[in-house]
């Protein structure tokens, strides 16, 4: 992990970015007048917005701060400056690297808070590697150690939890990239419960014979498949300053390989990359583990039943029908639906808990990915328009963006099924919202439903969004409980 903390001075020989305004003087860093001049010339008559000199002995990289949207939507907006200063970090990442520099200090020249915490956390955030089951993982690994942040307008807990949820958002980003060889549903369970030691909460974990118990038997559908035993884990972090009695639940799907079952997946950009199929759970998990470090004074409890989907064994097919969790029958028409099958006995779980609110991620539908792709998170439910608010907001503010969905009646009718309750596939059209439409069936609290299936997991690599997992939804998540704590 990436080392973030705050300094009070530096000197002439460190490597530094400089994040300042195009008028700043440059007097007052070691350069000479020609090296001066350079820069000036650099951004007056040729437009630069980002200036690298390689003194030797240092690097000194100048990073204008007053940038503006390629493509700005109703106006200027700060958080899109704050992304713009995010994506430029990957570019001055790559010079960092090919220095084969350890350690950069941002200097926030102007007295910037949010565009310097912007561009630390990009800049962090494209140092990450996962490099695991590299042989000369070592010849490959980033030379980048740590970021020192120079700045009168942050204070030192501000950093730390910028370092804290950089590090949780890489946490998330491994369990994601991580194989399904090594990470079962029984290994994901103990990889919370490491999470949990490390930051401070509580995690409970079910074996099969408690979910058979349970009668859990949208999660054990989908198992039968396997030959691997399914887990539902339970994370709580329950402080005494807690301001809130009634818990905010995180949901996340856990399935941790997807072949799609007996509807199988095609391999091509298809099954090949369904090792991110559990990608909710780690964001879940993730916002735990920040919040917990961070000492958030929230109750969060997290939920995640997982399972891998596979087509052996005694594997569920087309036509049957499940009694779920909660006592509602399903017609599973495609078994490659499963992730609400899995959510459902999870959402029905969490009413014992009688949650102010809750919220479940998932890469739930291909559906999400067609409506809007990799650029935000699908977003529909039965919140408040404020808490809604608040999410979008959020949002914006790590650039992880909701799009709404409409959550009218209508779509209802699209899940009726003629000998169960409900079946567990729409029609072609609107399949991210049939989905939600379904989940509905399982709630009785305030709900929201994260469809993450475009940007939980990238085929290239988008700047400091780097190729794999992304992490996606912890920042969003932090940045929410922390404003409503």
């Amino acid at each position: 992990m990436t080392n973030i903390s705050k300094k009070s001075t530096i000197n002439n020989n460190d490597n530094v970015v400089l994040l300042c305004g195009k008028n700043n003087s440059f007097n007052n860093y070691g350069l000479s007048k020609a090296e001066i001049d350079f820069i000036k010339n650099e951004i007056n008559t040729n437009e630069k917005k980002a200036i690298c000199l390689n003194q030797l002995h240092r690097l000194f990289i100048v990073q204008l701060i007053d940038v503006k949207p390629a493509r700005p939507s109703g106006g200027k907006e700060k958080y899109q400056t704050a992304e713009v200063l995010r994506k430029a970090s990957s570019t001055i990442h790559a010079w960092i690297t090919d220095a084969k520099i350890e350690t950069i200090n941002i200097i926030d020249a102007d007295g910037k808070a949010i565009e310097t915490l912007a561009f630390a956390e990009g800049l962090a955030l494209s140092n990450y590697q996962f490099l695991k089951y590299k042989k000369d993982r070592e010849k490959e690994k980033f030379s980048l150690k740590s970021i020192g942040i120079v700045s009168k307008s942050l204070n030192s807990k501000q950093i730390e939890e910028l370092s804290i949820v950089v590090e949780a958002t890489c946490l998330s980003r491994t369990l994601v990239n991580e194989p399904v060889n090594f990470l079962t549903a029984t290994q994901l369970a103990k990889e919370f419960q490491k999470m949990g030691k490390e930051a401070g909460f509580n995690v409970e974990v079910f074996n099969k014979e408690k979910i058979k118990a349970l009668k859990m038997g949208g999660l054990l559908s989908v198992n039968l498949g396997s030959i691997e035993p399914p887990t539902f884990s339970i994370m709580e972090y329950k402080p005494r300053n807690a301001k809130n009695k009634q818990p905010v639940i995180l949901v996340g799907k856990g399935v941790v390989y997807d072949t799609g079952g007996l509807s199988l997946k095609p391999t091509p950009n298809s099954m090949d990359m369904m090792k991110c199929d559990m990608a909710g759970s780690a964001a879940v998990a993730g916002t735990i583990y920040a919040i917990a470090k961070a000492k958030l004074p929230v109750y969060v409890i997290g939920l995640v039943p997982a399972t891998d989907n596979r087509p052996g064994e005694n594997a569920y097919v087309p036509g049957d029908v499940i009694t779920m969790y909660n006592g509602m029958t399903v017609e599973m028409l495609n078994a490659d639906a499963e992730g609400r099958m899995i959510l459902a006995d999870a959402l029905s779980y969490a009413q014992k808990y009688n949650p102010k609110l809750v919220i479940d991620l998932a890469t739930l539908t291909g559906a999400a990915v067609a409506a809007i792709g990799t650029s935000g998170i699908v977003a529909m439910g039965t919140a408040d328009e404020k808490t809604k608010n608040q999410l979008k907001q959020s949002g914006n503010n790590v650039f992880e963006r909701l799009a709404e969905m409409p959550f009218w009646d209508d779509y209802d009718d699209m899940i009726k099924s003629d000998i169960a309750d409900m079946k567990n596939i729409g029609g072609p059209y609107a399949g991210s919202i049939t989905a939600g439409k379904f989940l509905a069936r399982y709630i009785n609290y305030p709900w929201m439903h994260f469809d993450i299936a475009g940007p939980a997991f990238l085929m290239t690599k988008d700047n400091y969004r780097v190729k794999g997992g992304t992490g996606v939804g912890v920042r969003l998540l932090f940045d929410f409980l922390k404003n409503n704590a």
